[in-house]
């Protein structure tokens, strides 16, 4: 398998994964509010944002490959 290929397969894996964590920071993030803990609120928040952020450049490269493999496309 060439470099091309495993990433057509990787980058939706990778891309799942992340919008998981970001999830999870979300619901810690409402935790930290109902806890009155503001700032940490905002911080984990940020990590969220962040984290969709590199989805959306791990998108641009698997668009650049050519979109997933018809394997990435089947999970």
């Amino acid at each position: 398998m060439t470099v091309i290929e495993k990433l057509r397969v990787l980058l939706p894996h990778w891309m799942e994964h992340n919008s998981e964590h970001a999830r999870e920071y979300r619901t810690w993030a409402e935790r930290a509010l109902e806890a009155d803990e503001d700032v940490l609120a905002k911080h984990i928040e940020a990590a969220a944002e962040k984290m969709e952020d590199a989805n959306r450049d791990l998108e641009g490269v698997l668009e650049l490959l050519g979109g997933p493999t018809e394997t990435s496309e089947s999970r």
